[in-house]
């Protein structure tokens, strides 16, 4: 029954591309939980619209493989992602799934009012009891033009940790006012977090998902470490948790899985060129353009940095991130333009850390 779901909201454009330290085997058996971020990514010669469904039809597919979680992400004014609205997107992914829990990787808190965040979340977990996370973010947009639409200044008073505190105040009944609908149990929340949001989540007791360039620092050990030294245990966790965020492609071979990072990569250093993050390309649209200097560095250098490889490859990065950082969950936020090997990397993920 799954297939026949996955056939009917799986869009069909882009479905032709290319053809503490801990040892990695007793990671595998302590990190139980795996998930997906799915960012809605659009794609070049297809509707937005299809960035939307291809995200529910990804969740459908993740539940069939057991997959612990899966978050969507908040991003304004961006033409390679569809989705600004995680809870709309979680609302109709959960009703296409049944058992995997759902979140949000993140809702950029400053860009909402704490009660109105509230009230999505708490109707969600109405909606799919039990299943709901709320993961939180602190970003005011990536331009000036986006931060002036979302009425944000840079030189403006941050009350991330006021609204925050009232934010989890009104998910468990102890606010001012009562939001609703009122659920049996708060809605578990999870901060994003890197340099500053790490103090920020130990301080109120909340686990954490770190991601971007933090993960490849030397210093990411000792963060994580100071993080978990100073973790004040709170009614929603009694211990640190540290969920690592990272794009993660599994192929046949290095060289393929190589190709199918490409157009992410492309899209990353065709943004920095632009200054707008554009849809992901095929691969072979991405070869037959020209490559200034500058392009093909920064796409080297992501390239580089990605966990992307055969089953054996993927194995080892996995094993030096584990060790560095000692995380308790890996969320992989692949994308790339073939959607079937998409699916195809989701499932061998979940083999290798079966």
């Amino acid at each position: 029954m799954w297939q026949d779901l996955v056939g009917q909201i799986q869009p069909h454009c882009a479905t032709r591309g290319v053809g503490g330290k801990v040892p990695f085997f007793l990671w595998v058996v302590t990190l139980v939980k795996l998930s997906l971020l799915d960012r809605s990514r659009t794609r070049a010669g297809c509707p937005e619209s299809e960035g939307l469904t291809g995200s529910v039809g990804r969740a459908v597919h993740a539940e069939r493989l057991g997959y612990e979680r899966f978050w969507v992400a908040e991003h304004h004014a961006v033409p390679g992602i569809a989705s600004g609205s995680p809870p709309v997107l979680l609302a109709a992914i959960g009703a296409h799934t049944v058992r995997i829990r759902l979140g949000s990787g993140g809702v950029m808190l400053p860009n909402h009012q704490p009660i109105v965040v509230a009230e999505q979340f708490l109707m969600l977990e109405a909606l799919h009891p039990g299943r709901i996370d709320l993961g939180l973010g602190r970003s005011l947009g990536f331009t000036p033009a986006v931060r002036a639409a979302l009425r944000h200044d840079l030189d403006g008073p941050d009350t991330f940790e006021d609204d925050l505190t009232e934010l989890r105040a009104l998910l468990d009944g102890t606010g001012p006012v009562t939001a609703h609908p009122v659920v049996p149990a708060p809605v578990p929340m999870s901060l994003l977090a890197t340099g500053r949001g790490l103090a920020i989540a130990a301080r109120h007791g909340l686990p954490v998902v770190v991601g971007g360039p933090i993960l490849a620092q030397d210093s990411i050990g000792a963060a994580l470490d100071t993080y978990r030294r100073d973790f004040r245990p709170s009614k929603q966790a009694a211990d640190p948790h540290v969920t690592i965020s990272l794009d993660v492609t599994v192929a046949a071979d290095d060289a393929t899985a190589r190709e199918l990072a490409l157009p992410e990569a492309w899209a990353m250093a065709r943004s920095r060129q632009t200054g707008e993050f554009p849809p992901l390309e095929p691969v072979g649209a991405i070869h037959a353009q020209d490559w200034s200097t500058q392009v093909r560095q920064r796409v080297e250098k992501s390239l580089a940095g990605a966990v992307a490889g055969s089953p054996a490859t993927v194995r080892r990065m996995l094993d030096d991130l584990a060790e560095r950082t000692g995380a308790d969950e890996l969320m992989a936020s692949t994308s790339t333009y073939d959607r079937e090997a998409l699916f195809a990397s989701d499932a061998a993920l979940r083999d290798l850390l079966d």
